[in-house]
């Protein structure tokens, strides 16, 4: 009697083929995305699931096929074709592990793994047992193992193409499609291959033997476990991974990686708000309270930035203290709008560890549509606004315009011409004359930089010092400076002219913790006495770790170089200060000279000369530009005085004229 199939089983059996080529498909991409433990894990995984799937189906197949007469298994070629067909499939992740693939990696591995498929299948026919022989048609078992070496590079071929994708897609469930029903072609085919003779002695051959209910509901229960877990496994991991990839760990915004997917989602030419929020003296509270207050605070401020949240309003959290608000389908006006409700909702105090903290964040905002202008211009020019309104005062928010781009061009062509100015002995110095009241004589000189661009002129050190600040330069810069003071000071030293000059300091070289040993290798370079040499720092630099700022002055002082603060009066207040901070010097900013003649700020100004008298420490006006400031100094007890009432920085050159004139005319 004619061998026959069921088709419902055979049906089964393509099903399990194709989800299992699915479940294969989505693992060699975690294979290839991972590292170390988890990639073994993953590997082993795969080639697990791809190998009980295609034994499976190859035992479900086997099940369609009516023979006629009781069939059993042999419990040992069972397993032994399960093993064969989990190590061909791991011979299949591994040849896809490279990243570059070659000819010869691909006909070995198809070779190998279309071997493996051969063998699992024949190894599980042999494993019947039943009272017939079994014989094969040559050219049918030719196309068997035609079918079986296509299907094995279909599948490794597919494998390379989907092993850097984890998503789902329909073409990936087609080419799983494609592999399933490739290794189902060489399964039947080669049943059809197969030809089965009945013992001689054989007389109960029936219409139809009893289907084993139980063994294939076995099998299929038990494949289907292997590929829900798989399933499962891999929507565990995507999930979770894709948590920690796109969400930010301490406030639960989504994070910068999630901020480029979202610009992905966005539709071609669509106009959209970028608010980026900076807080405002953020690392101030780090540096006094500690960065576990400070990762609280921005705890806070996530909290209170999700209450401006909603289908057209996204946040995200993309650095230390910075912020991102994209708002979609909405005009300018409603963009300032919510600025301005930021600015209120930010500055509301947070109570954190026994500590009432106030902070304001500056916002900067540019629009466009995000696809014709770009994520990365568009993120720019926020960027740019949000400096611009730092520095307006901080605690505002500012669109961007052209202007500010045209500034941002300026900005970055002058921070690369830094890079050679010193090299190219752009720079020089100028040196502004200190005054005595009392005695009508010089008591030393300010080093200024200037800049003589070869292409744009002369720059304003207030253009160019925050440049070099922002980009680290300011750490050569300020050693050219104090070296090439020092060696003037030296010279002048050197012909009589006893004057001490006065070098401004950057808080870079504070953070970098090596000033007094920077100070001490100049000083003996150029053998200057450490009493002609002041250095110059500023009230801000007392937010970073002041315990270390004083440390490190307390060094510098110990060579016997002498430290003032220069533009006291203007910036973080340091009036409590003053009493531990190492000092020889206060100068006075100019804004108080400037309004000299009103009664508060003469209140103010003689409030500070007491206080600097009980400390014992000088205190010099800059700014002096009439005889009306001299007599207003001079009345509230200030003595020391710069300004260009007596001299305008002058180069070199023209100090050694001035110096013999000036000599002359007190002598």
């Amino acid at each position: 009697m004619e061998e026959s199939f069921n088709f419902y089983i055979v049906a089964l059996s393509i099903a399990i083929s194709i989800f299992a080529s699915y479940s294969a498909l989505s693992i060699v991409a975690k294979v290839s995305a991972s590292q170390g433990k988890m990639r073994c894990f993953w590997l082993l995984s795969g080639s697990f699931v791809m190998g009980a799937g295609i034994w499976a189906m190859h035992f479900v197949g086997m099940i369609a096929v009516t023979l006629h007469v009781p069939v059993t298994y042999d419990v040992k070629l069972t397993l032994l074709s399960l093993v064969v067909s989990v190590s061909a499939s791991l011979i299949a992740f591994i040849i896809t592990l490279p990243k570059s693939i070659n000819f010869l990696h691909v006909w070995v591995g198809g070779l190998v793994i279309g071997s493996g498929i051969i063998t699992m299948h024949y190894i599980g026919m042999e494993a019947m047992i039943m009272p017939k022989e079994m014989s094969h048609s040559p050219g049918l078992f030719s196309i068997s193992v035609t079918i079986a070496l296509i299907a094995s590079y279909v599948a490794l071929f597919l494998f390379i193409k989907w092993r850097d994708q984890t998503g789902s897609s329909w073409l990936k469930w087609l080419s799983a499609v494609i592999m399933g029903l490739a290794i189902c072609g060489m399964h039947y085919t080669s049943i059809l291959a197969t030809q089965f003779h009945p013992h001689s002695e054989v007389t109960d051959i029936v219409e139809e033997a009893p289907l084993n209910i139980y063994l294939l509901s076995a099998v299929t229960l038990a494949i289907f476990l292997i590929l829900v877990v798989s399933w499962v496994i891999i929507f565990f991991d995507r999930h979770v991974l894709a948590k920690l990839a796109y969400s930010d760990t301490i406030t639960g915004l989504p994070n910068r990686n999630d901020m480029h997917r979202y610009f992905q989602s966005l539709q071609e030419r669509e106009v959209i708000s970028l608010l980026l929020i900076d807080l405002d003296q953020f690392k101030a509270i780090n540096d006094t309270l500690g960065h576990d207050t400070g990762d609280i605070l921005v705890k806070y401020v996530g909290l209170r930035l999700e209450h401006f949240t909603d289908h057209n309003h996204h946040a995200f959290r993309i650095g230390g203290d910075s912020f991102l608000i994209i708002i979609r389908h909405h005009s300018k006006t409603h963009v300032e709008s919510i600025a301005n409700d930021l600015l209120t909702s930010l500055q509301k105090p947070h109570f954190i560890e026994g500590n009432e903290l106030r902070v304001t964040a500056s916002i900067g905002i540019s629009i466009g549509p995000v696809h014709l202008e770009g994520r990365s211009t568009l993120l720019q020019r926020a960027e740019t606004a949000m400096y611009q309104a730092k520095a307006a005062g901080k605690n505002q928010y500012c669109i961007y315009n052209e202007d500010m781009g045209k500034g941002e061009v300026r900005k970055f062509e002058l921070q690369k011409d830094l890079q050679s100015a010193l090299d190219y002995e752009q720079f020089y110095l100028v040196y502004q004359p200190k005054w005595n009241t009392l005695s009508h004589s010089l008591i030393g000189f300010e080093a200024l930089i200037r800049w003589h661009h070869p292409r744009d002129g002369l720059i304003s050190p207030g253009e160019f010092i925050p440049i070099a600040e922002e980009s680290s330069y300011i750490i050569p810069l300020t050693k050219w400076i104090l070296k090439t003071a020092c060696i003037q000071a030296k010279q002048w030293d050197s012909e009589g002219y006893h004057l001490p000059v006065s070098v401004n300091l950057s808080s870079s070289h504070f953070r970098a913790d090596n000033v007094a040993e920077l100070v001490r290798t100049v000083l003996n370079e150029t053998e200057l006495s450490p009493h002609l040499l002041e250095l110059e720092i500023t009230e801000s630099m007392m937010l970073y770790d002041l315990n270390n700022v004083i440390e490190q002055l307390q060094a510098i002082r110990s060579l016997g170089v002498k430290i003032a603060m220069d533009d006291f009066g203007t910036g973080y207040s340091s009036i409590g200060l003053l009493d531990q901070i190492p000092l020889d010097t206060l100068k006075l900013d100019r804004v108080f000279t400037r309004n000299i003649d009103t009664k508060s700020k003469r209140a103010i100004v003689r409030a500070i000369i007491l206080m600097a008298e009980s400390l014992q420490i000088q205190v010099i006006a800059e700014g002096v530009e009439t005889q009306e400031h001299v007599d207003y100094l001079t009345q509230l007890g200030c003595h020391y005085m710069q300004g260009y009432f007596y001299a305008k920085p002058m180069k070199v050159s023209d100090i050694n004229e001035w110096l013999p004139r000036l000599s002359a005319n007190i002598e």
